[in-house]
């Protein structure tokens, strides 16, 4: 059994490797030369591939990119400003609109007054004038009916006492009464 275990043991482990004693081969010192010359000439490579080549591409679209910007931005300034401009002439042009259909509405307005002010003394007149023919045919009528009042008068009294007494009134008297009572 002891020889099993041995056995056993045995082939568990690694068995040893003279090259593989030693530190591991980047860490080597030996090695540490031909590891900086490498270095040396991978980095000098990048470096010239990365100046040569990957910056100046790198650059020109940063550049371009910055080109373009640029030329957005001017070209939204300049579109601002004439949207600005625009909207100022519309503006003005709204304004100059009102102000003419304002003055239109106004002489419009004073146009219209001016012919109902006419057209109102002209009916003003013509009434008047009718009115004051009226009143002189009122006051030719009443002259004319008051001179026919007295006889009026008169035939209406003696008709009534006529009528009241039953005989004949005199005709003197009845109008010495009328007379008497329209001058009081």
């Amino acid at each position: 059994m002891a020889h099993d275990a041995e056995a056993h043991h045995a082939g568990t482990e690694v068995p040893g490797n003279p090259a593989q004693e030693g530190a591991f081969p980047p860490f080597d010192p030996a090695n540490f030369q031909s590891e900086l010359v490498w270095l040396a000439l991978v980095f000098g490579a990048l470096y010239l591939m990365m100046s040569k080549v990957a910056l100046p591409r790198v650059a020109n679209i940063l550049s371009a990119r910055k080109d373009k910007i640029d030329s957005d931005l001017a070209s939204a300034a300049k579109a601002q400003d004439e949207a600005a401009a625009a909207a100022a002439a519309h503006e003005k042009t709204l304004n100059e609109a009102k102000a003419k259909a304002q003055a239109l509405g106004q002489a419009a307005h004073a146009d219209m007054t001016a012919q109902a002010d006419a057209r109102r003394h002209a009916l003003e007149a013509d009434l008047n004038a009718k009115l004051a023919d009226a009143e002189a045919q009122i006051s030719t009528t009443k002259t004319a009916a008051m001179a026919n009042v007295d006889s009026i008068a008169t035939e209406t009294a003696h008709a009534i006492l006529q009528h009241i007494t039953g005989q004949p009134a005199d005709a003197a008297a009845v109008a010495a009464a009328v007379a008497a009572a329209t001058k009081a």
